[in-house]
């Protein structure tokens, strides 16, 4: 498998489309891994786009490389390992779309680097800009797993069974019956990383302010925080099935954005569009980025 080596980390990714197409960065969530993008991918082969879908860090191939680096995960330490991967392909601008965690690290690249970004799609998770603000009872109820990762107990049953941790997100966040075991079976592979638990437990802990961001990432979470909407073309994807980020939550979501703006509502879709209706996600992307 590709990859780039970066100060930290050795980034390994899959590329797909034409060699010399127009640079596309596609970046998965948790708990999944790169090959969430595949059957998208592969609808978009003739499509004149390089695609580069990267495992992010501590996700199968990616490792680190440095052993006193901080295994830390928030989304903005995230968006500077994207950049990285782009410098180290001699990649100057691109377009980026983003599920899930992908999805915060994508924001993060338009608002941090908005000279490189030219458009961006999101899949099932919503901006961070302005802050995150505490949620419903409701929605905290669905994010049980962020809060029950910010307990000592709750951190040890992950570390101690990983992937039935993330199975059960998988069950709760779809149609039932919307995944085969193989699928899982094959992802679920990516999170025997030795660093896979450290940083998903860190990425939700910092989220809610229950550790510190990676402090090289520190100047890009106060910008977030600090920018109240965006103006690249965007294009925001909701299943309406979602289980976590159920669909109410983003019908407003225009209103955060300044210039072209489209959401997509998808039938009998969860929390992976990518996965659940690729044809329609594939369809899209390719008027989109083509655009």
């Amino acid at each position: 498998m590709p990859h780039v080596d970066t100060e930290n980390l050795r980034i390994s990714f899959i590329e797909a489309g034409a060699k010399h197409g127009k640079p596309v960065l596609l970046l998965h969530g948790w708990p999944d891994d790169a090959s969430t993008w595949d059957d998208v991918s592969s609808r978009l082969a003739d499509r004149d786009l390089r695609l580069i879908a990267p495992y992010l860090r501590g996700f199968g191939g990616t490792v680190f490389r440095n052993g006193q680096a901080l295994r830390t995960a928030n989304s903005e330490i995230l968006a500077m390992d994207a950049i990285a991967l782009m410098d180290g392909l001699g990649i100057d601008t691109f377009s980026v779309v983003g599920h899930d965690w992908g999805a915060g690290v994508t924001e993060g690249l338009a608002i941090g680097w908005p000279d490189r970004v030219e458009r961006m799609a999101l899949l099932s998770s919503l901006p961070r800009m302005g802050g995150l603000k505490t949620p419903s009872f409701q929605q905290a109820q669905r994010y049980w797993y962020h809060w029950f990762m910010a307990t000592k107990r709750g951190a040890e049953a992950v570390a101690e069974n990983p992937r039935g941790f993330a199975r059960i997100q998988w069950e709760n966040w779809g149609p039932d019956g919307w995944f085969d075991e193989a699928t899982f079976d094959a992802v679920s592979k990516s999170f025997d990383n030795p660093d896979w638990v450290t940083v998903t437990l860190h990425s939700y802990q910092a989220r809610w302010g229950e550790a510190d961001v990676d402090p090289a990432s520190k100047w890009l979470e106060t910008k977030i925080w600090e920018t109240k909407s965006l103006s690249l073309p965007t294009l925001y994807f909701q299943g309406l099935e979602d289980g976590v980020n159920p669909s109410e939550l983003s019908e407003n979501l225009h209103d955060k954005f300044s210039g072209p703006f489209q959401r997509i509502a998808l039938q009998n879709v969860g929390h992976f569009p990518q996965r659940e209706d690729p044809e329609t996600v594939a369809r899209e992307l390719a008027v989109f980025l083509s655009s």
